[in-house]
């Protein structure tokens, strides 16, 4: 751990300071991609996704039903591009949809 610092930190600051030290960022990474899924999707899409998780720069999402996998592969880099968006960042380069 770090030594500490006799300065106010903002909570802000200090737990993305803690992250950085303690390399957790791509922990907070796949969390932060499972949540900007979730939000984007909304009910509809949520209720038959199964998993989402990212690995690399992959977001793998198990669906349960076919025929949405199917709409869904037709917007892929649209929603590649909403995702980024959310995060702020260019974090996801490929969706898989399975």
């Amino acid at each position: 751990m770090s030594k500490r610092h006799n300065s106010h930190l903002p909570l802000g600051e200090a737990l993305n300071e803690f992250i950085k030290e303690n390399k957790l960022q791509k922990g907070m990474d796949k969390v932060d991609a499972r949540e900007a899924w979730t939000r984007l999707m909304g009910n509809g899409v949520n209720n038959y996704t199964s998993a989402v998780e990212l690995k690399n720069d992959t977001l793998f999402v198990s669906l349960s039903s076919s025929v949405l996998r199917e709409e869904l592969s037709l917007g892929k880099s649209k929603i590649i591009a909403m995702i980024n968006e959310e995060l702020g960042k260019e974090l996801v380069k490929k969706l898989v949809l399975r």
